[in-house]
């Protein structure tokens, strides 16, 4: 169960398509240079590889365990996390003036997927500060910033983020915590939270809370909600810490998957009132609060993009190794499994599935870095617009796609796949958690059609599909037969989206019921168009480089042939998902409630 991260794959695609070339260009990102980063990348899979992704299994199965308030990690955890820190790979892409190393995003995001691949349980931790150290750097005041952010990157600190109560899951609106003010700019916070993903742990000093709360006169509904520094220690005017807060973590939950990670039920105020002070203005917590989610759901669809490529990784293996049948077309014995042409399906298709999203995370980490550092506002305006598009889809459609590679890994391994000690089993468990944690995949595609696609009549989404055009007027200019059938799959896909994209605006206020019936399928079908247009660049690239004779030649084939095989065996399923967006909400909305 060793993991051995894909460097060629990754600084292909920050090379190829996500133009790291250009993201070196812009002010503050000059330090990105191709040699910088593949060192980086380097130094990053030798770390992954040799100290967090021995911890992933033994995590599995003796878990983070709690005891009378206080949270023991899996064993290896607290040491594993202190190389974390000391090495700076919390500070990847955060402000060097915080301590950080100010990196781009594009650079941060293969170190994050690696990380992710190596240990899940343990990738969060880091996860969940990245989204408070974001927050805090927007939001915060500038004692907020000195006081908590450096901490926070060096990895002193980790950070949460605490949103769910009992009784208020995505329903922020229903959220209770109590924020009551006391004269001298602090406020005592009373409430449950639950879900708080290492609320409570024995790796570092202290834990900042981010904590969602109401003030006594705020009005209802989620335009009541305020945002509010918690630490878990109190922190004094020289940085050192003080006497303990009033929060408590009173258990932590057992889970389906992600075991080792600690998720923790918080108390506050039980004793007189957990001491908070606000962050920005009251009222508008849940603002604040949506740049940790949005940096946390792309955090989460590269999770999903590692825990496939480590599944991916786990199936190739197994299925050389393992002995049984003979070929279909005659042999003297039984052969390894990976030559049966149906296990070759699944393990293409694992592995097309997992370079697809890659290559649009990418994409979209280095839209990200154009949209916050490029001198010219009309193009960072115009990036983040296509960055924030697809954040649902990177979010959704890679953690869907996930659990679907997942399952594959198990089917490869068949009966072995059943067995916990394989590992393939948690894989496939630790999956499911992704399209449910940081906003459902149904709240992801609420997202992409309400404010990503409504809200501007369809803009973005037509301008992106302008550049798969483009990508296919390229394709149509090489003699070449598998670019050729790329070329034919990837039209219809972008027919069949874009024809989705103008049902979803033309009905969405008359027919709401039924645009959001295939809101989920939305979603699904814009990760496997963009998804196959990132692919198509990819072969286009990848055929260049064979004509030139530059590099690896078999890399190139494989590239071409993932290609091949993602526009055969996913863009072709593009007509029926818009079919059954555009023409099935009949079917999903057809029975009474009391009918079921």
């Amino acid at each position: 169960m060793t993991y051995n991260a894909p460097l060629k794959d990754m600084l292909f695609v920050v090379n190829e398509l996500a133009n790291l070339s250009e993201i070196n260009q812009l002010p503050g990102c000059e330090d990105a240079t191709p040699d910088t980063v593949e060192a980086v990348l380097e130094e990053n899979a030798k770390f992954c590889g040799e100290v967090v992704a021995p911890l992933n299994h033994p995590g599995d199965k003796e878990p983070s365990y709690w005891h009378d308030g206080q949270v023991t990690t899996s064993k290896g955890f607290k040491e594993a996390f202190r190389g974390f820190a000391d090495a700076g790979w919390q500070g990847v892409q955060h402000p060097a003036e915080f301590g950080g190393q100010g990196l781009p995003k594009l650079v941060a995001t293969p170190c994050i997927e690696m990380l992710n691949s190596a240990n899940i349980a343990f990738a969060l931790v880091g996860l969940l500060t990245d989204g408070a150290i974001e927050a805090l750097l927007t939001a915060g005041s500038a004692e907020q910033k000195t006081r908590f952010i450096e901490p926070l990157i060096t990895g002193k600190w980790t950070g949460t983020m605490n949103l769910t109560e009992p009784q208020a899951g995505s329903d922020l609106a229903a959220v209770r915590t109590r924020a009551v003010p006391q004269g001298d700019g602090t406020y005592k916070i009373f409430g449950t939270k639950i879900f708080i993903t290492y609320g409570e742990h024995d790796m570092a000093e202290n834990i900042i809370h981010l904590v969602l709360a109401r003030t006594p006169d705020a009005p209802p509904g989620v335009k009541g909600i305020s945002l509010f520094i918690v630490p878990k220690f109190m922190v004094n005017d020289d940085g050192s810490l003080g006497e303990r807060n009033d929060v408590h973590c009173v258990s932590i939950e057992h889970k389906l998957g992600i075991k080792a990670s600690p998720t923790a039920v918080l108390q506050f105020g039980d004793h007189g009132g957990a001491i908070g002070t606000l962050v920005g203005e009251e009222n508008r917590g849940l603002e604040y609060m949506f740049i940790m989610m949005n940096a946390a759901r792309f955090g989460v669809g590269m999770q999903g993009i590692g825990l496939a490529e480590r599944a991916y990784q786990q199936a190739v293996a197994f299925a050389k190794e393992r002995i049984q049948s003979r070929a279909v077309e005659g042999s003297s014995g039984p052969v390894a499994i990976i030559n049966h042409p149906d296990v070759r399906r699944m393990l293409m298709s694992m592995r097309a599935q997992t370079e697809a999203a890659r290559a649009l995370a990418y994409v979209g980490a280095g839209l990200s870095d154009l949209a916050h550092s490029h001198p010219e506002e009309a193009t960072r305006k115009a990036n983040l617009a296509v960055y924030e598009y697809l954040v649902p889809v990177i979010k959704g459609w890679s953690t869907e796609m996930s659990e679907n590679v997942a399952r594959d890994g198990v089917q490869v391994h068949g009966g072995m796949g059943f067995i916990e000690e394989t590992g393939a089993a948690q894989h496939y468990r630790d999956a499911k958690i992704l399209t449910i944690y940081e906003g459902t995949t149904a709240i992801q595609a609420n997202d992409l059609v309400g404010r990503k696609t409504v809200r501007d009549g369809g803009a973005v989404a037509r301008s992106i599909l302008a550049q798969v055009r483009a990508t296919e007027a390229q394709l149509a200019e090489v003699q070449d037969a598998d670019l050729a059938a790329i070329r034919t799959q990837l039209g219809a896909g972008s027919a069949a989206l874009e024809a989705v994209v103008d049902y979803v605006v033309a009905n969405a206020k008359s027919d709401v019921r039924a645009v959001f019936a295939g809101s989920v399928l939305y979603l699904k079908l814009a990760g496997i168009v963009l998804g196959g247009w990132q692919m198509a660049r990819a072969a286009l690239v990848a055929r260049q480089k064979l004509e030139a004779g530059d590099g690896d030649a078999a890399f190139y084939r494989a590239k071409i042939a993932t290609a091949r095989f993602f526009a055969d065996h996913q863009l072709a399923q593009a007509d029926g998902l818009r079919h059954a967006i555009v023409d099935g909400s009949a079917g999903v909305l057809a029975l009474d409630v009391e009918q079921f």
